[in-house]
């Protein structure tokens, strides 16, 4: 008994009816029909996929398909171009012209002898230099050399000179009296903090430091030098004591906290950058689970809005947590400052910071959409531009660093790794209002984007009740 013979692809030629739209070509189809026929005829299937050359000529598919491409391309190349000298120029600017105004430096005299007095004109003379001095008298430091030892541990100043107690009384002692063991480098010492910036440290701070004290030097041996020329036990002097004729005077520099773990160098810069584009992928992937799982068209807005904040601090929560334990797998001390609660304050540090600058780009995606990117890339610039050195340094257009999420959890982890000053209320407190303008600022986009999403629904079916 034969069987009714159904209609197939076997009885009718190939065609494709031009209201067809692309969009609903599946990916595993060739795009080989021709949609530029006239409406009411039918498009024939075009030669076999992938046999066209690419300067083909005589094609309008492909001419049509160079045109797409082209206004497509276009201007993504012109946006990334504005990007680069707008962005990128910004980082190229923050460090052009360093130093743009000196650091802060201080002199205490706690001599008050010839040394003392040299050492002060010294610092003082009306020179353009990296470090701005400042001469404070000793009586502020009733405790002495260690009080000043712990203004600059709590960032009164960039750097410090201080021209130790007695350091006349013993040079003028071995030279009446030649001392074998007279050190120079006991009358001055130079005080720095590397870890609270070690690029200004190792490039400007130090360096400035020697010169100006190795001019100091210079000039007092000089000049001491010909005082003692005539001195009737200048044999045996040299004999003895010849430091005391060759390096009367001389300086050590003591850093007080060490940039001493060069894996740090990942926790408080690279590592940073890091965290900003982990959070961009978890704002990317989140939203496609939205719109994949179609909860956005299900849930109230205050449900939506709920779950959107929700579902971030939770993933920031353990993001933060893998990434903390990342350091404390490569031996960066962590329980440096607060022991063993050391971990648990980078922990809570990093999941503040991921979500500072996480819930940004969470809160604009329904507003820039595939142009988020370009904003990533500005957040980064934005707030790479101002770690690299001191902002005291830095053109004043880059002071908005000191309220930038990078810059304060920076602080934070500098706190925590070297013992930098503790202000760890200030930066956690900065961190915090960014995440709170964040959460506001996506519940006030999320409201406009669902009321525009009511008003097409109400037109699209004041539309269908109109239409016969």
């Amino acid at each position: 008994m034969d069987t009714p013979r159904s209609s197939s692809m076997l009885d009718t030629p190939k065609t494709l009816s031009t209201t067809t739209s692309i969009l609903s070509v599946k990916p595993g189809d060739p795009p080989s029909y021709e949609e530029e026929k006239a409406v009411g005829q039918e498009a024939t299937w075009s030669p076999e996929p992938f046999s066209r050359s690419l300067w083909q000529k005589g094609d309008q598919a492909l001419a049509h398909a160079w045109t797409a491409y082209l206004k497509t391309l276009i201007p993504a190349l012109l946006l990334i171009t504005i990007t680069i000298f707008a962005m990128f120029a910004m980082f190229w600017g923050a460090l052009w012209k360093i130093p743009t105004q000196p650091i802060s430096g201080w002199i205490v005299d706690f001599d008050g002898g010839e040394i003392g007095q040299a050492v002060v004109q010294g610092l003082t003379a009306p020179e353009v230099t990296f470090i701005r001095w400042t001469t404070i008298p000793s009586t502020q430091f009733a405790v002495g050399v260690s009080g000043l030892m712990d203004a600059m541990k709590d960032e009164k100043a960039w750097v410090a000179v201080a021209i130790n107690d007695g350091a006349t009384a013993r040079l003028q002692a071995s030279i009446s009296s030649p001392n074998a063991s007279y050190d120079g480098t006991m009358a001055i010492t130079a005080f720095g903090v590397e870890a609270r910036n070690e690029n200004a440290y190792r490039n400007y701070v130090r360096q400035a430091l020697q010169d100006s004290l190795d001019d100091i030097r210079l000039n007092f041996t000089t000049r001491l030098a010909s005082q003692i020329s005539s001195t009737p036990n200048l044999a045996s002097l040299l004999s003895i004591s010849p430091q005391t004729v060759i390096n009367p005077v001389s300086y050590q520099i003591v850093n007080l906290l060490p940039f001493s773990q060069p894996v740090a160098t990942a926790a408080t810069f690279v590592g940073l950058i890091f965290l900003m584009i982990m959070t961009f992928f978890v704002v990317i992937f989140s939203n496609a689970a939205r719109l994949a799982s179609g909860l956005g068209g299900m849930l109230t807005l205050r449900s939506l809005i709920a779950f959107r904040l929700l579902s971030s601090f939770v993933a920031y929560f353990i993001l933060s947590l893998w990434y903390s334990l990342l350091n404390l797998a490569f031996k960066l001390d962590i329980h440096h400052t607060f022991g063993k609660g050391g971990f648990v304050v980078f922990w809570m540090a990093t999941w503040v910071y991921m979500l500072a600058v996480g819930m940004a780009l969470e809160s604009l995606i329904l507003i820039l959409k595939q142009f988020v990117p370009f904003f990533l890339i500005a957040w980064i610039i934005v707030n790479a531009s101002i770690n690299l050195y001191p902002l005291e340094v830095l053109p004043k257009f880059f002071h908005y660093g000191y309220g930038a999420p990078f810059y304060n959890y920076s602080k934070i982890i500098r706190t925590i790794v070297f013992g930098t000053k503790n202000e760890l209320g200030l930066h956690f407190g900065v961190l915090i209002v960014w995440i709170a303008i964040s959460c506001i600022s996506l519940a006030i986009i999320q409201w406009n984007a669902r009321r525009l999403d009511l008003k097409g629904i109400k037109e699209k079916k004041e539309a269908a009740k109109r239409s016969p």
